[in-house]
């Protein structure tokens, strides 16, 4: 008689980011660039309200503080593990989501939004934008970042036939890529494309720069680096938008 074990079920994604081991955080270099973009934005004025949406552990919003002073930031995210993390960082921090009930927030009340490593995770990014172009004011900034699929390193990785770095094919384990991790990634944006999907959604992209992936191996940062000048090749897209 042969004995089956049967296979473990796949995690709910909400029950994935519950997991206080899967990573919450992105590296500080990406955020020290979205912080002086945003503060650049931002200009003199002093009291503007900042979301966070999807704070994670609350370090992004901790790193750009000292570039906003003067501003209200508030971190938001649906997971209670990575908000009991960002309070400890975090002045304000409030359960919400972009999708069935919506952020809690009125209408046009926010001057500013930090989507920061988030829009790669979303079943629908297309509702999630909707919902930050609700809270955002006319005028209003959205700064949003995302790994780039067509980063430098994954050009010759697809080229060898190699999936391409941040993209995941299981939430169980990595396959046919470089990397360990498991981060949750559901969609991956080139440069072009993500300034055409923005731009569909109702935003005018003002800005699109690059910056470096922390997890790329320290002989290679000089190249990544490097990259950033060409926002097309680098790591990380930064774009910055306004609602239109």
């Amino acid at each position: 008689m042969t004995t089956t074990v049967p296979h473990p079920r796949p995690k709910e994604l909400r029950d994935f980011y519950e997991d206080p081991s899967v990573p919450v955080a992105s590296g500080a270099p990406r955020s020290l660039r979205q912080a002086r973009m945003l503060a650049a934005a931002l200009g003199t004025a002093r009291g503007q309200t900042v979301l966070d949406v999807g704070c994670g552990d609350g370090s992004a919003a901790a790193t750009a503080r000292p570039l906003l002073a003067g501003h209200r930031i508030v971190g938001v995210d649906w997971s209670q593990d990575a908000l009991k993390r960002a309070r400890t960082r975090l002045s304000y921090a409030v359960r919400g989501e972009l999708t069935g009930g919506g952020l809690p927030f009125r209408s046009a009340s926010a001057d500013a939004v930090l989507f920061s490593e988030v829009i790669e995770h979303l079943v629908d990014p297309d509702a999630a934008l909707d919902e930050i172009r609700r809270v955002l004011r006319p005028g209003g900034h959205l700064m949003l970042s995302t790994p780039n699929l067509a980063a430098w390193y994954n050009r010759g990785l697809l080229l060898a036939g190699v999936q391409p770095v941040f993209s995941e094919v299981s939430l169980r384990g990595i396959h046919g890529r470089p990397g360990s991790e498991v981060v949750g990634h559901l969609r991956l944006y080139t440069a072009r494309a993500l300034r055409e999907f923005v731009a569909a959604s109702g935003f005018e992209v003002v800005r699109l720069a690059g910056a470096p992936f922390h997890g790329v191996p320290r002989p290679l940062r000089p190249l990544d680096r490097l990259a950033c000048s060409r926002p097309s090749l680098a790591s990380i897209l930064l774009l910055h938008a306004r609602k239109t």
